[in-house]
């Protein structure tokens, strides 16, 4: 027979062949042969190893019919394709799926919306099989870059656009579906593929214009914007810890190379979506890359940054708390860095503004300034809120250490204690952070002290009391307040032994100030209003007690000749404070003396002065609060009233040191007076009180140092020296002992004065020396 018969004879054609034509009807717009295509399925499950020539046989005709643009027979050679993938599992179908990517990327390729359309959803299909062994070879690569720029489309047509937009979005959701559960897929999450996966479901999210209504082509309700944010989120989602890195850049340098940050709506929306679909644990690695980010823009515009600082601001507050990890410190670190960084381009700007700069320009630019640094405060406040009481109190005393900027500090502390609730005040208030929080209560402005008494109430409040008692005024009935109490601890106990002088001195010493304003007392109230209800037993009521009398005598002496309106404020605190502590402690002979006093006061005030007066009139008794009367109320069990009999002094520290008050001097001097009055002998006080010992005396800094060194040597000795040793140095101590007091017996210790004389050696001639009967001072016991 001849070889050309057997070609152009069907019945001697294979029969994988002869049912693939089958297929396909002599019309197109019948489409596929439904009869025909069963047997052609029934063919490929039976016999397995003729996938790959039946894939190789339907590629070769869906190649020619795109070439003519016989688009009907492409459609259903792609249909077939399809059902032949959903039929067959087998290990034989990976030469097939080989064959089925080429013809998708045949269709890909092509110019035609309805050809790339029709090939993306075959992908799609293909996407969704769960193959029973994975491929060590296959790569995506090709897909990623078509799918991604389909999401780009700039068809003139905008429903054609839309399609292609969508299909686009669709393919890149089958790659990621397909990729991301296979071990060996891991590359997907390279750079070179997320830099085109990221931008084009951001350029889809971010461009709405044609998403107003939905698309007839898209399927109902799809539109790019809601399927582009649908896969962003579950890429996301399936993003494991090493892959964060390179999921969240390139967000960061589509934001910019979009100038997306100012306005920031779209950004903090992106990113918004970032921290709900990434699992908990990786927030903090976000947060992080944003941080990072910032660092890299810190010479950037300030709206620009105050943007970036408000996305921050959003991640953090997503983020579960306790998600941030060991890298607590090294966020404050960065945010209070840029804070100080905005800072001084503020103060640069007004510098430079008062050179010469344009007036408009500067102020303009110093208001950018302060939202940036506004942004930054409102930050650490959201992120220290997230954190457990032992670290927000590493990060106050952080904060206190990091950024000594005028200001700056008290703002930002104000929001991260705001909501602080602690166990025990020495976790809240440690003397690591006590004390330069009350150096900053010294400076002389009064918005910075009110600050720092609202830090105060952050921390002291841990019932929330102090909403209701923020106002000085006098309380007529502090039981309808409904104070929420407990029982002071133990450690709190320890705490105000231990600190509470720091505290009534910071109360003391800032209650006087010239600049002080009606705020600056309401605060001062509360302060006292909450150390009563938190922190006073017996022993600290007694205290609160003498701080008031103290601030009422020295408004009535006024030897700092501090205004009239300073004097009748601390008199009007005073009275807030008694009047609202003795209802808190219930007792009945107290309250009567308050209100008696308070009654009598403003009688006179109405009556008489009708505004503030020239002076205050220190013998009118009964206008002003008396020791003796509050220690007769309170002699009771419970109070030691004897010790308001002491009257309080402020002590003086090395705080002082670093302030420009009189009240330093006058603290000093008054001490000075007290210690000299207490000697005997005050002339050799007088000569022994030099500079130099006054220098000794304040500066003690290496003193402990000192001491303890002469402690471990001393130590040292006793343990390893002989013991004869020992034993001679013990003996010489104790006969130089001997020898003192030897000395001042024999100085103070005299025979009594006689009548016959004394004798005495002057010169070396005997002297007599009588003592007249009327002149002599005998003992008591011997005076009848």
């Amino acid at each position: 027979m001849p070889a050309g018969v057997c070609g152009c004879c069907g019945r001697c054609r294979p029969r994988y062949k002869r049912l693939v034509d089958n297929i396909f009807p002599e019309d197109p717009k019948d489409g596929l042969v439904k009869s025909d295509m069963e047997k052609l399925t029934f063919f490929a499950v039976s016999a397995p190893e003729k996938l790959d020539r039946i894939g190789e046989y339907l590629a070769e005709r869906l190649s020619r019919d795109v070439v003519r643009h016989r688009y009907g027979y492409v459609v259903i050679a792609m249909e077939a394709l399809d059902q032949l993938l959903m039929a067959c599992h087998s290990q034989s179908i990976k030469p097939f799926v080989e064959s089925f990517l080429h013809m998708v990327a045949k269709l890909l390729e092509s110019k035609e919306p309805d050809l790339q359309v029709l090939g993306t959803n075959s992908f799609v299909k293909f996407a969704n099989i769960e193959e029973d062994t994975p491929s060590y070879h296959r790569r995506y690569d090709f897909f990623v870059s078509q799918f991604s720029a389909m999401c780009h489309s700039t068809h003139e047509d905008p429903e054609t656009r839309t399609r292609i937009r969508i299909a686009g979005i669709k393919g890149l959701q089958g790659v990621v579906r397909k990729t991301v559960n296979d071990e060996l897929q891991a590359i997907i999450w390279e750079p070179q593929h997320m830099d085109k996966l990221i931008p084009s479901m951001l350029f889809n999210m971010q461009d709405n214009d044609d998403t107003d209504s939905p698309s007839p082509w898209a399927g109902g309700e799809e539109n790019p914007a809601a399927l582009a944010e649908s896969c962003f989120r579950e890429l996301l989602g399936r993003a494991a810890y090493g892959n964060m890195n390179n999921a969240v850049r390139p967000v960061l340098v589509h934001l910019d190379n979009h100038r997306l940050w100012d306005p920031n709506e779209f950004a903090v929306s992106c990113f918004r979506i970032i921290m709900y679909s990434i699992q908990a644990q990786h927030s903090h690695h976000v947060i992080q890359q944003v941080l990072n980010h910032l660092d890299t823009h810190s010479k950037n515009t300030p709206r620009v940054r105050a943007g970036i600082v408000q996305v921050l601001l959003e991640t953090v507050a997503i983020a579960a708390k306790g998600s941030i990890g060991p890298t607590v410190l090294e966020v404050f670190n960065t945010l209070l860095k840029h804070l100080r960084m905005s800072v001084d381009f503020e103060l640069g700007e007004g510098s430079r503004r008062n050179s010469g700069t344009s007036l408009s320009s500067g102020r303009g630019k110093e208001n950018e300034e302060r939202i940036v640094q506004n942004a930054i405060i409102q930050t650490i406040g959201f992120f220290g809120g997230n954190l457990p009481d032992y670290q927000r109190a590493e990060v106050m005393m952080f904060i206190m250490g990091k950024v000594p900027v005028y200001g700056t500090p008290c703002h930002t502390l104000d929001t991260v204690t705001s909501g602080f609730k602690c166990k025990t005040m020495s976790a809240g208030l440690p003397a690591a952070f006590l004390e330069p929080l009350c150096s900053i209560s010294l400076m002389e402005d009064s918005e910075l002290r009110q600050l720092v008494l609202e830090i105060l109430h952050n921390i002291i409040d841990r019932h929330d009391n102090r909403v209701s008692i923020l106002s000085s005024r006098i309380i007529p009935n502090v039981a309808a307040l409904k104070i929420k109490r407990e029982k002071i601890s133990k450690q709190d106990v320890v705490f105000m032994k231990k600190h509470g002088q720091q505290l009534y001195r910071h109360i003391y010493l800032g209650s006087k100030e010239e600049d002080n304003v009606q705020k600056n007392f309401e605060l001062l109230f509360t302060a006292l209003a909450l150390l009563t209800i938190e922190l006073a037993n017996e022993e600290v009521v007694i205290d609160l007690i003498r701080l008031s009398l103290a601030l009422q005598d020295m408004a009535l002496a006024n030897e700092e000749n501090m205004p009239m309106f300073i004097c009748c404020g601390i008199m009007a605190l005073v009275a807030a404070y008694l009047n609202f502590l003795s209802q808190m402690i219930a007792n009945p002979a107290f309250c009567q003396h308050v209100s008696k006093v308070i009654f009598v006061h403003m009688v006179v005030c109405i009556c008489v002065y009708y505004r503030l007066p020239e002076s205050l009139d220190r013998e009118d008794s009964g206008m002003y609060f008396q020791t003796t009367d509050i220690a007769d109320a309170l002699s009771g069990p419970g109070y030691n009233a004897e010790r308001l009999g002491v009257a309080y002094v402020p002590q003086v520290t090395d705080e002082d040191r670093l302030t420009r008050r009189k009240s330093f001097v006058d603290t000093i001097s008054l001490q000075v007076d007290i210690l000299s009055n207490s000697l005997p002998d005050q002339s050799t006080l007088a000569e022994e009180i030099t500079f130099e010992t006054l220098k000794k005396a304040i500066d003690t800094t290496g003193l402990e140092e000192q001491e303890r060194e002469k402690r471990r040597q001393v130590m040292e000795k006793f343990q390893k020296a002989p013991f004869e040793e020992i034993a001679a140095h013990c003996e010489s101590k104790a006969n130089m002992l001997h020898d003192r007091l030897a000395q001042i017996f024999e100085l103070t210790i005299r025979p009594p004065p006689s009548p016959s004389g004394t004798v005495t050696v002057t010169s070396g001639h005997t002297q007599y020396q009588s003592v007249p009967v009327y002149e002599m001072k005998f003992p008591d016991l011997c005076v009848y």
